[in-house]
């Protein structure tokens, strides 16, 4: 079948599904509680109570299925061994200990708080200054599409073009990377940047740097523009200048929505698999958590420690969750 035709037919199926579960929802009460007869006030008031729940039913289901489950079956794996004739035993906290034991399991927790210290604010100050910017200049509009083009690149995508750009080859030989052009164009010997033990995680780093800072300028440049003018207007009347208006002004009023940018990068690079898994694979000290536990899962068959290392992750990103939603409640109030 012809992916368009198969597009349409999935469209015309789920709106008819939708459709068609609304009407047989409201059929349904209709014939449970029904509305006439001497209890029509009581069966109404009760449909009415029953119907909202109803139509959330399918949702919940969904995020029970995809997202609750997954998360109890996780933690059962976590504390369970996988024995050689099929099935599984209790193992308790057993896993866990294996996993605190390796040195990749700790290579991975300090790469992964590395990323947290660098990549979160990196893209957002990025994000921040694109976004004034590009608000200042008439071609502003392309600039943002430049800068925002990343975001429509996969990460695998955007991995073998950066390691396109940190290609390495023997020296004397014509460098198709670009990193290594510039080096031996200025007189120096080519480097293989990807294996130098702790600055190979800086140039994974910049990959999502690059992606993140445009999804930053977006989200940064519609809270600038909603800066009421009279506060500008006012500083300018009252001397400041740009420097000043920019980070006694402008800042303080969007810090909300910076929390917000920085918070979601820092879930994503909490999460980070791709990149490490196209570029280096985890070698060369380059391991970070979901790495580890894709190997540990699908490469080892280890299921209990996999899974262990799948509950860490959770542990790590939950209370940034928590806060985010906190956060946007505070906001809605």
């Amino acid at each position: 079948m012809a992916p368009a035709l198969q597009g349409l037919l999935t469209i015309v199926i789920g709106i008819s599904v939708c459709i068609g579960y609304f009407l047989g929802s409201n059929l349904l009460l209709d014939t449970l509680f029904p509305p006439r007869g001497p209890r029509a006030g009581r069966n109404i008031n009760i449909a009415n109570m029953v119907r909202p729940w109803l139509f959330l039913f399918p949702a919940m289901f969904a995020l029970g299925l995809y997202l609750a489950y997954p998360v109890v079956e996780t933690l059962r794996l976590s504390l369970t061994e996988r024995v050689p004739g099929g099935g599984y035993v209790w193992a308790g906290l057993d896993n866990y200990i294996q996993m605190a034991n390796e040195p990749k399991f700790w290579e991975a927790i300090i790469n992964n708080m590395l990323w947290l210290l660098v990549v979160p604010g990196l893209a957002t100050v990025f994000g921040l200054l694109a976004a004034q910017l590009t608000d200042r200049i008439k071609w502003g509009n392309i600039a943002k599409s430049i800068i925002f083009m990343p975001m429509a690149i996969s990460f695998v995508g955007a991995s073998v073009i950066w390691k396109l750009v940190y290609d390495a080859r023997p020296a004397g030989q014509e460098q198709i990377g670009i990193l290594n052009a510039i080096v031996v164009a200025l007189g120096g010997q080519p480097e293989t940047w990807l294996t130098i033990p702790f600055w190979n995680n800086f140039f994974l780093m910049a990959v999502l740097v690059w992606i993140q800072t445009g999804f930053a300028m977006v989200i940064l440049s519609a809270a600038l523009r909603g800066i009421p003018e009279e506060t500008i207007e006012a500083a300018i009347v009252d001397g400041a200048n740009p420097m000043q208006i920019f980070f006694k002004i402008k800042v303080p009023q969007i810090k909300g929505t910076i929390m917000v940018v920085w918070t979601t990068t820092t879930i994503i690079v909490l999460k980070i698999f791709d990149i490490v898994f196209a570029m280096t694979n985890g070698q060369w000290g380059t391991q970070v958590l979901a790495n580890y536990m894709y190997a540990k899962l699908f490469v080892a068959r280890d299921w209990g420690v996999g899974s262990a290392s799948a509950i860490v992750i959770m542990v790590l990103v939950l209370p940034i969750l928590v806060w985010n939603v906190r956060n946007a409640r505070k906001e809605m109030n």
